[in-house]
């Protein structure tokens, strides 16, 4: 899997994403630093980057209403980096054991009650 790393998050997740065998660009290193929301969608959608964010209704709107996308990953509570880290893990660790290929049309939300998945948009 390959992540796009939201600014709201710390560059550090890089790192755990490497350690956990996963590719990862961040934001702020791509220059994308302040572009819209919409626009990180667009660019998540091109390239095949799962989004790893906190901002969790923003980006929820914007997956209700995508035809398919590559998949969403929200680190729920606001906090330091070092936290932010140990919960990026805590959800890597869990689609490994989830044998999860990809998260197409997927939303996993991790915070530190647990990690949980759901589709978006919905089926109807």
């Amino acid at each position: 899997m390959r992540f796009l790393i939201d600014e709201c998050l710390s560059t550090s997740l890089l790192q755990t994403a490497y350690d956990a065998g996963h590719g990862a660009q961040h934001v702020t290193r791509l220059g994308k630093s302040g572009a819209s929301d919409q626009e990180l969608v667009g660019y998540a959608g091109e390239q095949d980057l799962i989004i790893v964010t906190n901002n969790a209704r923003d980006f929820r709107k914007l997956m209700e209403t995508a035809d398919i996308h590559p998949g969403l990953l929200i680190i729920v509570p606001n906090v330091v980096s070092s936290a932010q880290r140990k919960l990026f893990d805590k959800a890597l660790a869990w689609i490994k054991r989830q044998s999860l290929m990809d998260l197409v049309n997927q939303v996993v939300e991790v915070d530190f009650d647990g990690v949980k998945i759901y589709e978006l948009p919905q089926r109807r």
